[in-house]
């Protein structure tokens, strides 16, 4: 089964550690890594550490890519602030309560799942039977969470598409309040103009 896996670690050192491994050996008989990155919390946000991939998806093999890289895209960007509770308030008709978004397994219990100042390791593994990966983390003191990876790539899709359309409402309303600005302005401008022509009119009026 293809899975995105989510590894939290209470020892920051181990999380690093664990990647190395990954990342020196990423096939064995019961699970194959294509890509992984080790990723922090702090102050609510995720912040990638260090990562790697092995090219089956991407071309390149010292930068993350692919779903993991686009899952940790949406992650650091305003859904995931979303998901966090924070800023469901700002998001208003570009979705709607009952949006895929706010039944995001994996990306909810990815913000949710480990505190501020724990790391974790979030891969695109290969497993040839559930617990592959735990097991080969079983020397770590960490906690897994696994999902699908086809119906976390859907959620991405959703997510992104959400995140396209909360751009497009934000530069909306910022070109609705540069023009409302510029019409205060404007008006403002007509009454000077305006009242410089009066004046002028007061004074020639007086010395006729």
């Amino acid at each position: 089964m293809e899975s995105i896996i989510s590894a939290v670690f209470k020892v920051e050192s181990e999380g690093y550690q664990a990647l190395t491994e990954l990342k020196r050996r990423p096939v064995t008989d019961s699970c194959i890594v294509s890509q992984a990155a080790l990723v922090k919390k702090a102050n609510g946000k995720l912040t990638v550490l260090d990562a790697f991939d092995t090219g089956m998806e991407t071309s390149n093999d010292t930068a993350i890519g692919g779903l993991v890289g686009s899952l940790l895209g949406i992650l650091g960007g305003p859904v995931g602030v979303l998901l966090t509770g924070s800023m469901g308030a700002l998001v208003g008709s570009a979705m709607d309560a009952d949006d895929a978004v706010y039944n995001a397994s994996l990306m909810e219990k990815v913000t949710e799942q480990f505190l501020d100042g724990e790391v974790a390791v979030v891969a695109l593994a290969q497993e040839s039977e559930n617990g592959a990966m735990a097991a080969r983390l079983s020397n770590f003191d960490v906690s897994v969470v696994r999902e699908d990876a086809a119906e976390v790539a859907e959620e991405v899709r959703q997510a992104e598409a959400l995140q396209r359309e909360m751009a497009r409402e934000a530069k909306k309303r910022l070109r609705e309040k540069k023009k409302a600005e510029r019409n205060a302005a404007i008006e403002e401008r007509r009454a000077k103009i305006k009242a410089d022509f009066d004046e002028l009119k007061r004074k020639f009026t007086q010395k006729s």
